[in-house]
């Protein structure tokens, strides 16, 4: 939500755009290491107390961000806002894989990944249109989501887990995972990437203001929404190999449009392409770990979503220096990124066809 008003937020806390930028770094990092251990701590303490309590440190934080004097302290306040997200995402897959069956299980995923990326796309709208009054106001939204769902959290039976058998950690050692993680963590290098540089590009090259690129921004979102149908469509038929070479070609494909386009039309396609090829890999990912280990569904969800995001948080630092030193070139080598997931997904065959067996 922040990318669409690094200007803004740059000027309002005597910054520059640069350091602005890093505020997805210093959410993502807190968030990604967290989580390494949230979700099997979940699992053992108990899904419904977690939640909650991650749900008020979540909400306190973000009224910080809000009320923040300084880059200093929006900094720190936006890490502990992933800190406290490390608690609730997780739980939400492990949830989600023990409410239905197997023979829903695809279809359910995709909608949880078209949930994130619907999420994606109303961000940048709501923080692009925010930005132009006060860019404070964007906060506002999930601070009140926050205090709502404190008020209402799910219930008992909802969070209740699926196992009766003890959360381990030696549980995670587990092939299949480890290829979960190498997706979700290619993923999130090549599609956070982007959106930075995306957005910087698109003011740099065609001068347009923080609506006009929020506009933009959430077609990225919008996107992976729209395609949730097909994805779990092709996942449940096909199973996370096909679904993850598939959506990492549409990556590639993206990514050469969005750095290298000389008009607005063909940067917003690539943006688009993107977009809905996160939530083919987000999907493909999240099935293979859920399914991989059974026994800590939550802890499989959470070290898979760690990879991702740790993939997400280095991709500033990674991608924003080539892009100074390099132009459109230097955005255009993220197309590297999912041509090497690919080369992973079809290296490795026998962990996704138990995954897409247990789909069936």
């Amino acid at each position: 939500m922040v990318t669409p008003m690094v200007h803004e937020v740059a000027a309002a806390l005597h910054s520059t755009p640069g350091v602005a930028a890093t505020a997805v770094t210093v959410y993502m990092v807190p968030f990604a290491a967290l989580m390494l251990v949230s979700g099997t701590l979940a699992e053992r303490w108990g899904r419904r107390r977690v939640l909650r309590t991650a749900l008020m440190a979540f909400t306190a934080a973000t009224a910080l961000c809000a009320l923040a004097p300084t880059m200093r302290l929006f900094l720190v306040a936006r890490a502990f806002q992933g800190a406290a997200n490390a608690f609730t995402t997780p739980l939400l897959v492990a949830v989600i894989s023990d409410l239905v069956g197997s023979a829903r299980l695809a279809k359910a995923l995709s909608r949880f990944a078209a949930a994130q990326a619907a999420g994606q796309g109303v961000s940048p709208l709501f923080s692009g249109a925010a930005a132009a009054l006060n860019w404070r106001l964007a906060f506002l939204v999930p601070g009140v989501c926050g205090l709502l769902l404190m008020c209402f959290p799910p219930s008992r039976s909802a969070t209740r887990r699926g196992s009766m058998v003890r959360a381990s950690w030696r549980s995670l050692a587990d092939k299949q995972l480890v290829l979960a993680c190498a997706v979700s963590f290619l993923a999130y290098l090549a599609s956070v990437g982007l959106t930075v540089l995306v957005v910087l590009r698109i003011k740099d090259r065609f001068g347009l203001g923080p609506v006009e690129i929020g506009l933009a921004a959430a077609s990225f979102g919008l996107a992976g929404a729209a395609v949730a149908p097909l994805v779990g469509h092709v996942l449940h038929a096909k199973g996370p190999l096909i679904t993850g070479i598939a959506a990492d070609a549409a990556m590639t494909l993206g990514l050469l449009c969005a750095s290298l386009g000389t008009t607005l039309p063909v940067v917003v396609a690539g943006v688009i392409l993107v977009g809905a090829a996160v939530t083919g890999l987000r999907s493909a990912g999240n099935t293979l770990a859920v399914t991989g280990v059974p026994d800590n569904r939550a802890g499989a969800a959470s070290l898979a979503m760690s990879a991702q995001f740790f993939g997400g948080a280095i991709a500033t630092p990674v991608w924003l220096p080539a892009y100074h030193a390099f132009g459109d070139r230097g955005f255009a080598l993220i197309a590297v990124v999912p041509l090497v997931s690919a080369m992973v997904l079809a290296r490795v065959r026998a962990a996704p066809r138990a995954a897409a067996a247990a789909l069936k």
